[in-house]
């Protein structure tokens, strides 16, 4: 990943869905290569496959299950995932990780390789969406299309300084030390607090962002270890530019976005036939259900 979007120390903010993971059917594990990845899939796997990729630190449950389960009622086979370090996947002491960003990247292709797809459409969000541009320049065999959800450029360009920094009401969202990862109740404060910070205006939904972070506190074997993320060294760099990705590229980004504002008109703009798709009032996270009737028709278009 890059060192901007491999640096970063936050996890997505996201409207959830239910908190009820298991409508989405029972966790498996993809394990290869030394390391155990849960994940879990619905709709029918005859259907064109969608791997979600979610940001740092984020386990699967930070993708709405009711958007998955939308999103497979639309004919999509829909597989979601924890990555290392989140949820019930392999998962290191605090400050220890044992892997490189490129390993979390690869870790994609062992979840597709677990769930018998050799080619699959991604769709990736803040980190994940560095992921997926990294997959779609190395191994575009295995990636039908690419979805950017509230993401930056995961390889330097020439103009990328002239991008806006993130919004100063951030600054020091993410100093100091975690919560204790044996105190639950502080843990989903923190998630509820970042959530929050990154929703945009009326977006914020408090008792979804609730529900989902106790479930996810609940089931990961470590809460706090997904920081190993931003601790990991990058790993034998990605190669190639974006000009030269060559996977149909959708770009989905809000108007509101404090962490990359303006940020995906200069990605799409950056990718040979990239699409963007602008979100009104949405903010750094999973869009929400109030644009739902506008993001999944997309989906399904760009996804086909």
């Amino acid at each position: 990943m890059s060192a901007g979007l491999h640096s970063r120390r936050h996890r997505m903010t996201h409207d959830i869905g239910p908190a009820d993971g298991d409508a989405l059917g029972p966790e498996l594990f993809a394990e290869a290569d030394g390391v155990r990845l849960c994940y879990q899939h619905v709709g029918d796997p005859a259907d064109p496959t969608v791997l979600l990729v979610g940001g740092v630190g984020s386990s699967m449950d930070w993708w709405p299950a009711d958007l998955c389960a939308a999103f497979a009622a639309a004919g999509r086979h829909v597989v979601r995932y924890d990555h290392r370090d989140t949820g019930r996947s392999t998962t290191c002491p605090p400050g220890e990780p044992d892997y490189t960003g490129r390993d979390v990247t690869e870790d994609a292709l062992r979840v597709l390789d677990a769930v018998g797809v050799r080619r699959a459409h991604l769709v990736g969000l803040s980190m994940g969406g560095a992921v997926v541009q990294e997959l779609a320049l190395e191994h575009p065999d295995r990636v039908a299309t690419a979805t950017l959800v509230a993401t930056s450029r995961a390889f330097d360009g020439p103009h990328d300084a002239a991008l806006p920094p993130s919004s100063p009401d951030l600054d020091g969202l993410w100093d100091g030390p975690p919560p204790d990862p044996a105190d639950t109740a502080a843990l989903v404060e923190a998630f509820v607090a970042e959530d929050r910070a990154l929703t945009g205006r009326g977006r914020f939904n408090e008792a979804r962002t609730r529900a989902v972070a106790a479930r996810a506190v609940a089931r990961s074997v470590d809460p706090t270890a997904g920081g190993n993320h931003v601790a990991a060294s990058p790993g034998r760099p990605f190669t190639g530019t974006l000009a030269e990705l060559a996977v149909p590229t959708l770009v989905v980004h809000g108007t509101e976005d404090p962490l990359f504002p303006g940020h995906g008109p200069a990605l799409a703009a950056a990718i040979p036939g990239a699409r963007l798709l602008t979100l009104d009032g949405v903010g750094h996270q999973v869009p929400p259900p109030e644009s739902w009737d506008v993001l999944l028709p997309a989906l399904v278009r760009h996804t086909a």
